[in-house]
């Protein structure tokens, strides 16, 4: 992969230096797009997650394997897939009882199911989630999934292995579902040979080291040299004019006060009123009841659609409008998408204040912010699928 660092924007300077900027990134000062870090810098949870490779490449095989599911038949990659940024395409997750990869997944016949009840998010650059707008990152407390509910990578990698509609099902209990996996994998000679060699130790496999594998191959997603990137180093022709005009809008409006920082992202939760998907049959209250949900990254944005916690921005037009609409400035049904309304179980006075004052917000501004938002985007990323794994079993589970 080719990638090993990222540039720290201090964004409150992009409107200043847009036009012009800096012809040599090291003479850079504090107040401008100040610090270069390394990948290699930063921590992880105590383990050599970011250079040791076989625990990447053992985190890999699990992140590929559907033995970690009840029915054996999904995988974290099921939802998560390169093809799609690492995320499914989908509006709403789809994992147990169902077969096809991205949009085309479909319940199987028969099956008594639903809709997982939210949009798969992209993994990509999970690695830094956290990170305030000075490139600090604190992995303990990372905070993961739309509401938040979990802190670390290590930790949300297996939330997904407990829970019944991601890939539980109904094999085990969610009380033993750890431990069965386990003694799976326990069984398998070639994954006990892989633990033991990459942890140092024998009866290496626990539910603790299959979450340290599985977060390690995560962290080494990363897609971090896109134009913006370049364009910050120094190269003026790195943005087209129409980027950069998209950008200084971007921070004109108030974008940048939720989406700031090197990741595009505050990962702060922030009531924006979106509404529920119609199908799923409860409202989705978010955080704490709240209606909260996580700013997500706008890195490789186009790639990981549709949109918000739920998929009801079906693209980047529809999806910017309702900003418009949450505002408070209506829209229009031009540009590529239809309206979206405000939830009716959210009044406009409980929307987060960086959403009620965006700045002479409209239509008008919608195509330059896309412009912008593709000069987020880097395609080079790590899109390797294994060609077996050790259980045997379809990589990426019933895809096919």
């Amino acid at each position: 992969m080719k990638w090993s660092k990222i540039v720290l924007i201090s964004l409150s300077c992009i409107v200043f230096n847009a036009c012009q900027p800096d012809d040599d990134a090291n003479d850079l000062d504090d107040n401008d797009a100040t610090d270069i870090v390394d990948i290699n810098d930063i921590p992880n949870n105590g383990n050599d997650n970011n250079t040791n490779q076989s625990i990447v490449e053992l985190g890999r095989l699990l992140f590929w394997d559907p033995v970690l599911s009840g029915g054996k038949d999904v995988a974290c990659a099921t939802c998560h897939h390169p093809d799609f940024g690492y995320a499914d395409g989908r509006e709403l997750a789809l994992g147990i009882e169902a077969e096809g990869l991205g949009p085309q997944r479909r319940l199987l016949p028969g099956s008594n199911e639903s809709f997982g009840f939210r949009n798969s998010p992209t993994i990509l650059n999970t690695a830094f989630n956290g990170m305030d707008e000075n490139g600090q990152v604190n992995p303990d407390q990372a905070p993961m999934f739309w509401d938040s509910r979990t802190r670390s990578l290590e930790s949300q990698a297996l939330q997904p292995l407990l829970s019944f509609e991601e890939m539980r099902g109904h094999a085990f209990g969610e009380d033993v579902a750890l431990d069965s996996i386990v003694n799976r994998l326990a069984s398998n000679g070639e994954y006990v040979a892989l633990f033991n060699a990459v942890f140092n130790g024998e009866n290496a496999i626990s539910s603790a080291n299959i979450a340290s594998a599985i977060a390690a191959f995560e962290r080494s997603l990363v897609a971090t040299n896109s134009p913006f990137d370049d364009f910050q180093e120094g190269d003026q022709n790195a943005m087209t004019p129409d980027q950069i005009q998209g950008m200084n809008r971007f921070m004109e409006i108030g974008c940048g006060d939720c989406h700031s920082g090197p990741m595009f992202s505050d990962f702060e939760l922030h009531v924006l009123g979106v509404p529920d998907n119609n199908a799923i049959p409860e409202s989705d209250r978010g955080a704490n009841g709240t209606y909260a949900f996580r700013t997500p990254t706008l890195r490789n944005l186009d790639q990981t659609g549709p949109y918000f916690h739920n998929g009801v921005g079906r693209n980047l037009q529809e999806t910017i409008r309702f900003y418009i609409t949450a505002r408070g400035n209506g829209g229009n049904n031009g540009n590529g998408g239809g309206n979206l309304n405000l939830n009716p179980n959210v009044n406009r006075g409980d929307l987060a204040p960086e959403v009620r004052n965006l700045n002479n917000f409209n239509n008008n501004d919608i195509e330059d912010i896309i412009q912008f938002i593709e000069a987020l985007n880097d395609p080079v990323f790590d899109r390797e699928i294994p060609n077996n794994v050790p259980s045997g079993l379809n990589p990426g589970g019933n895809i096919n």
